[in-house]
């Protein structure tokens, strides 16, 4: 059975940074891409980053050149190092398998606030 914990979430003020850590349980981790999405009040789900196995990386427009998705396949952990917060990326943030996704996780909330 596959499990997804994100963690890592809180308060801070424009232009901070947080490190968001989601550990994968199961079996998809080694043998998938991995991906970080998010999801806003009154909003759908939305894509922000994903890293291959291979470690090739892709991004939102919204968060290029601010945050950056890494992998440790020792630990099962994907992270997001998220700089230079803005207003608008407070949102709850999830891990997921891109494209096939499993069951979701409970997310850990961002807001980004002075």
């Amino acid at each position: 059975q596959v499990q997804l914990v994100e963690s890592g979430g809180g308060l801070v003020q424009p232009g901070g940074s947080l490190r968001l850590s989601c550990v994968v349980s199961g079996n998809i981790f080694r043998l998938n891409a991995m991906g970080w999405y998010r999801q806003a009040p009154g909003n759908g789900r939305e894509f922000v980053a994903s890293i291959t196995m291979g470690l090739s990386t892709n991004y939102a427009d919204s968060v290029k050149g601010r945050f950056a998705i890494s992998r440790d396949s020792a630990k099962n952990t994907i992270y997001l190092q998220m700089n230079s917060l803005k207003l608008e990326d407070t949102a709850v943030y999830f891990c997921n398998r891109p494209f096939s996704f499993v069951s979701w996780g409970q997310g850990t909330q961002v807001t980004v606030s002075s």
